[in-house]
C-alpha cells in the first residue's frame, strides 16, 4: 500500500483536496485533527503540555487551543517545545492508523509533513499551492483570526516555495484552475503504481 502525504501552507486548501480523495474512497488521516484529539485524550501528552505551558491550558479538563496558540505563535522556542511533545505522539498514531488500512493507497494530510519529519515514512508527497493573499483570506475566515495572526502562523511554517520544491506532485488551488481534475489525475496515477 502506498502512503501519500498531502501538505501545503495555512489556507492552501489541503483539507478540501483531502475531502475529494475521501469521496473517491481513499482513507485520509488528518494530522491536525489527530493532534487535537491526542492533546485532549493522551494523558502523557496532556501532562507534558500542562507541565510546559501551565494548567490554564486545560480549563475544565479540555484544551484551550486559542490560549495555547497565543502563547506558541509569539515565541519560536515555545512552539518548538509544543511540537516536540505532540509530533512524536501524532507520528505514532498516524503510523498505526495507516497500517490498519486496506486500500491501494492512503493519504496523510498534514501542514507540517517536512517540519515534523513524517515525510520520511511516506512514499510520495502532494503539495497544495495557493497565492498568499488567498491563503490569508481563507485562514482569517476559517479560524476567525486577524491578518496579523494569520501571517504569524504562516511565518512559522516552512516557506511555501521551498515546501513545493520538496513535493513530488503539486495541486494548484488558486480558484482559477479546477481542483477536481488535478486530484482525479493523481488518483489514477496512484492506483496504477
Amino acid at each position: 500500500m502506498l502512503k501519500i502525504g498531502l501538505t501545503g501552507g495555512l489556507g492552501s486548501g489541503k483539507s478540501t483536496v483531502a475531502h475529494i480523495f475521501e469521496v473517491l474512497g481513499i482513507p485520509v488521516y488528518y494530522a491536525d485533527a489527530a493532534s487535537k484529539r491526542i492533546m485532549n485524550d493522551d494523558e502523557k501528552v496532556k501532562e507534558a503540555v500542562q507541565k510546559a505551558f501551565g494548567k490554564e491550558v486545560y480549563p475544565k479538563g479540555k484544551l484551550d487551543r486559542k490560549y495555547l496558540a497565543e502563547i506558541v505563535f509569539k515565541d519560536e522556542k515555545k512552539l518548538e517545545l509544543l511540537n516536540s511533545i505532540v509530533h512524536p505522539a501524532t507520528l505514532l498514531d498516524a503510523a498505526e492508523w495507516m497500517n490498519k488500512q486496506t486500500s491501494l493507497y492512503t493519504i496523510k494530510e498534514a501542514a507540517l509533513i517536512f517540519e515534523s519529519g513524517s515525510h520520511q515514512s511516506l512514499d510520495y508527497i502532494i503539495g497544495v499551492k495557493a497565492p498568499l493573499l488567498l491563503r490569508l483570506q481563507r485562514a482569517m475566515k476559517r479560524d476567525n483570526i486577524s491578518k496579523d495572526e494569520a501571517m504569524a502562523r504562516i511565518s512559522k511554517q516552512l516557506n511555501e516555495e521551498i515546501k513545493m520544491r520538496l513535493c513530488d506532485f503539486i495541486i494548484v488551488n488558486d480558484e482559477q484552475q479546477m481542483v477536481i481534475p488535478q486530484v482525479l489525475e493523481l488518483h489514477q496515477k496512484f492506483l496504477k503504481m
